[in-house]
């Protein structure tokens, strides 16, 4: 294992942001490790898959034991993601070898990143909107066919990208079952997503991709960042740091489609732009609390679990 600092603090950073949103996991550090660290874009893959399989489990087990995690959808999930997760592996690797399959997968990261950000964006609209409504019930019916396509296309994503385990899946399931509880939705995504991810890491550790003493040393740093990330967001507000995600996944996404500089921050430039306004609006109509009411304590150590602080602080709120 190489214990090296920049890796760790690289870790701890994308921890601390996924513990002040509960977004941008795997977005995040897939791409630092190709463009600042010089890993090889399959081995970022299987790396942060395989990080990300010890990190899963914990908020999972306190959705488990607060009985907000739908059974009945993640079973519907899990037969078309699980395979399509693996699948997708060995899809990513028909596209050849080498250099070329390398600077190939540049690219499918790319459009990984930029569907990221758009799950991202509509994630938000669909809060926003189920605030204003408080349209939400539990006792939803579950679309078979439907959540079945979700698991197939989600997974095959998180294969090939290690992207969408939670930023793409929760989307199209709120998209299929708009009045789901949300906490029943963060539940039921991070259940699913532990075996689809682990199905994606065991594909690359397969594939020779992932490497174990990369992911290590990332669970060094990332596992305090998320714990210091879950206490400071019951204390800075969350959709202008949501925000901050939108700009940089873009960013990356648009830099591994080698577009042009000038566009790449002309685009950024734009979005921050529309996000700090759209922020400073609702700020000033009383939408986005500057400070949660009361602290929300932190249920478990790991990525995801923090994911549950934040959507607690958000539905107290």
């Amino acid at each position: 294992m190489d214990l090296s600092g920049p890796l760790i603090l690289s870790g701890a950073l994308v921890g601390l942001a996924v513990g002040l949103t509960g977004m941008g996991g795997g977005a995040l550090m897939t791409p630092i490790m190709v463009m600042f660290f010089g890993v090889n874009p399959t081995a970022a893959i299987g790396s942060d898959l395989a990080a990300s399989v010890f990190m899963k489990p914990f908020g999972a087990v306190v959705h488990q034991r607060a009985g907000t995690v739908r059974w009945d959808i993640v079973r519907r999930l899990l037969p078309t993601a699980v395979p399509a997760a693996f699948g997708g592996v060995f899809l990513l690797r028909a596209l050849g070898d080498g250099d070329a399959l390398q600077r190939r997968v540049k690219y499918v990261i790319g459009a990984g990143l930029l569907l990221a950000v758009l799950g991202m964006l509509v994630r938000m609209w669909l809060d926003r909107r189920r605030d204003a409504a408080g349209d939400e019930s539990g006792d939803v019916a579950v679309r078979p066919l439907v959540t079945l396509g979700i698991g197939l296309v989600g997974g095959t994503v998180v294969g090939m990208t290690s992207v969408g385990s939670g930023s793409l899946i929760i989307v199209m399931l709120m998209l299929a079952h708009p009045r789901l509880k949300a906490n029943q939705l963060v539940g039921t995504d991070l259940v699913q997503a532990i075996p689809v991810v682990a199905a994606a890491a065991l594909g690359h550790l397969l594939s020779g991709d992932a490497d174990l003493g990369l992911a290590a040393t990332l669970l060094i740093g990332a596992v305090p960042g998320a714990v210091v990330g879950a206490l400071l967001s019951t204390r800075v507000t969350g959709p202008a740091l949501r925000w901050v995600l939108v700009v940089l996944l873009t960013g990356s996404g648009l830099s591994m489609l080698k577009v042009p500089g000038g566009v790449l921050v002309a685009v950024s430039v734009l979005i921050a732009g529309a996000g700090a306004g759209l922020t400073l609006r609702d700020r000033r109509r009383g939408v986005v609390p500057v400070r949660a009411p009361d602290p929300v304590p932190v249920p478990a150590e790991g990525d995801d679990a923090t994911h549950v602080a934040a959507e607690e602080a958000r539905l107290s709120s």
